[in-house]
């Protein structure tokens, strides 16, 4: 399946790839869901509901949605760690980071920021999260055994969104209109890709071989 976040509609669309069809909807129970993480087994996800400063639990097998957890006046983009034990949105009122524990659904804790943080990708090792920090024109990368800022890196205007790769990571600038090509042995930035203006989301494909 293919699941769609539907802010309009504060929902969740199932759609399946093979009939081309929508085959389902979840609820959200809230305004402006805009992004959605999943877990790796396929049976929770959690959306960042913009405005309404919440977080949506949502039962993928039971197409319904568990708990509605209450983190700021406003928050932005969501992630996962690499384990599926927490889940990260930014404050967008202030410099932090909210931590959600996936076992209870509850923030468990805060991790101060050098300013406002917006989207968030673990490093596939699962040592690592990097934020982005949109007026600083910075990555903050996040020690996750200990919970707090380690470095930051500059990078283009207004970084956005993050891909994670096994040895770099692709920051969104949509200010600059490029893509950072961040190396994630060094911490710098190895290349700057222009893509035009609004650069913001990513994705990652994989080509098969032809037979």
């Amino acid at each position: 399946m293919l699941y769609v976040s539907a802010e309009l509609d504060q929902a969740v669309d199932v759609l399946d790839p093979q009939k081309q069809k929508k085959v389902g909807s979840i609820p959200t129970g809230q305004p402006e869901s805009h992004m959605v993480v999943m877990s790796r087994d396929g049976r929770r996800a959690y959306t960042a509901n913009v405005d309404a400063g919440t977080v949506s639990v949502l039962d993928l097998e039971a197409r319904k949605t568990i708990k509605v957890i209450h983190v700021a006046d406003m928050v932005q983009r969501i992630s996962m760690s690499q384990d599926g034990r927490w889940v990260f949105t930014s404050d967008q009122k202030r410099p932090r980071l909210a931590v959600i524990d996936t076992t209870t659904n509850e923030v468990s804790n805060w991790i101060d920021l050098p300013a406002v943080g917006y989207g968030t990708a673990a490093t596939l090792d699962g040592k690592w999260l990097l934020v982005t920090m949109q007026t600083a024109n910075q990555v903050a990368v996040v020690d996750l055994s200990q919970m707090k800022v380690a470095r930051t890196i500059p990078v283009a205007a207004d970084p956005v969104q993050i891909l994670a790769r096994p040895d770099v990571a692709y920051v969104s600038c949509t200010g600059d209109g490029k893509v950072a090509v961040l190396n994630l042995e060094n911490w710098k930035v190895e290349k700057l890709i222009e893509t035009g203006p609004g650069a913001d989301g990513l994705a990652w494909v994989e080509r098969q071989p032809q037979k």
